[in-house]
């Protein structure tokens, strides 16, 4: 899954793709370099970032959407919002990736399942601007897994049934340093769910914290394609990455290592 940020205020790559046909030509590369799945979001999740307007979140996506969806690809939307969710998946988005598992917004898993799109729930405690603030567990992973549990559950109750349903452990979100490794060591135990498994390492300060503070993109899109191999091997239906060749480039030296 390729990263497509059209937003000016994302951690790694805010404003470079704000303008749509930036944006447009950007989500053809990703595609061109190997990227199965396209993820659009016009709003940042960066921790400390405000909530955006759907009305401005819709602006900076929809358009991108239609032409990437007009030509083929394959387009999520990520966001927190039912109302974009809807209007994308109307542009041609065949996934939304919310990565609050639905409780941004009370009418995103209505708004889905009256769609035929897929949804990714993310496990997420609280918005951005607080990303941090309930990051105490007494056990991480039996907890995150639980929490996820739950929101399948909604999803299911709500009418999705769960080979539409995609989760994500939300590796960053609400979780410090150790607590990310934690959780990417028990990915086994999260496909049993049922359901895909969505992982996002992406150059996240998890990885810098292991690198040192003075990693730069390049170290961190290595370390990116590390764990995205790891994840893979435990199971993961797809890795959301920025840089989308080194992860390539990774995935099929280890699949040739086993083959």
């Amino acid at each position: 899954m390729g990263i497509l940020n059209v937003t000016p205020d994302s951690f790694s790559d805010g404003g470079r793709f704000l303008d749509p046909d930036v944006a447009i030509a950007h989500g053809r590369s990703l595609a061109a370099q190997g990227a199965d799945l396209l993820d659009v979001g016009g709003e940042s999740t960066r921790p400390g970032a405000d909530r955006v307007a759907p009305r401005i979140e819709q602006q900076r996506v929809l358009p991108v959407v239609e032409v990437l969806a007009s030509e083929g690809l394959f387009v999520s939307i990520d966001t927190m919002n039912a109302a974009t969710a809807r209007a994308a998946v109307a542009a041609g988005a065949r996934l939304v990736n919310d990565v609050s598992g639905g409780l941004a917004d009370a009418e995103m898993l209505a708004a889905v399942a009256e769609s035929d799109a897929e949804i990714a729930l993310g496990h997420w405690r609280g918005p951005s601007s607080e990303m941090y603030a309930r990051a105490d567990y007494d056990d991480v992973v039996a907890e995150v897994l639980g929490e996820l549990a739950e929101r399948v559950d909604a999803a299911e109750a709500a009418g999705i049934p769960r080979s539409r349903i995609v989760v994500d452990p939300g590796i960053g979100f609400g979780k410090r340093g150790d607590q990310n490794w934690q959780v990417l060591r028990a990915l086994p135990r999260l496909a049993g769910l049922g359901c895909r498994v969505l992982v996002g390492t992406s150059r996240k300060r998890f990885l810098a914290d292991v690198l040192g503070a003075d990693a730069d993109l390049p170290r961190r899109d290595l370390a990116t394609a590390v764990t995205s191999v790891l994840a893979e091997r435990a199971g993961a239906w797809a890795v959301r990455v920025h840089d989308v060749p080194t992860t390539r480039d990774a995935l099929a030296v280890a699949r040739a290592w086993e083959a």
